[in-house]
């Protein structure tokens, strides 16, 4: 990896998050998109290099819902977002590795990124997000 891309963050409602967010962070959110095969909609926000990016489900059937359902309907960290150069690459060597992964195949994720996940059993219980830029 090149450096942390994101921190995934599960809200049940971005209207409701996004002010105290843009507080925090100091910055504007500066792109909203839903994602409509995750069932989700997300909102980001830079802080330095990082970004933040708020989960909002579109479906009771999303992960984000039922993460937000088993933290007691509460917002909570989802994931950690790692930028590498090819995540094709990056599962070859993580499945090498011995890691379970989710993705088997780089998909598209919000902002343009091809992204895949790797299961929180094989990543010290944190699920762990690979992202690569558009080209």
């Amino acid at each position: 990896p090149t450096h942390i891309e994101h921190l995934g963050i599960a809200v049940p409602s971005l209207e409701s998050t996004i002010p105290f967010f843009e507080f925090l962070s100091g910055s504007q959110c500066y792109n909203i998109e839903e994602v409509a095969d995750q069932k989700v909609k997300t909102a980001f926000f830079k802080v330095g290099e990082v970004k933040i990016e708020l989960l909002e489900p579109t479906s009771p059937e999303s992960t984000i819902a039922k993460f937000i359902e088993k933290n007691n309907g509460r917002p909570g960290i989802h994931h950690i977002a790692f930028n590498v150069e090819s995540v094709a690459e990056a599962l070859k060597e993580a499945e090498a590795a011995g890691l379970q992964l989710i993705d088997k195949a780089p998909r598209k994720g919000a902002e343009n990124l091809m992204i895949a996940f790797l299961h929180p059993k094989s990543t010290c219980g944190v699920l762990t997000e690979l992202c690569e830029q558009p080209k």
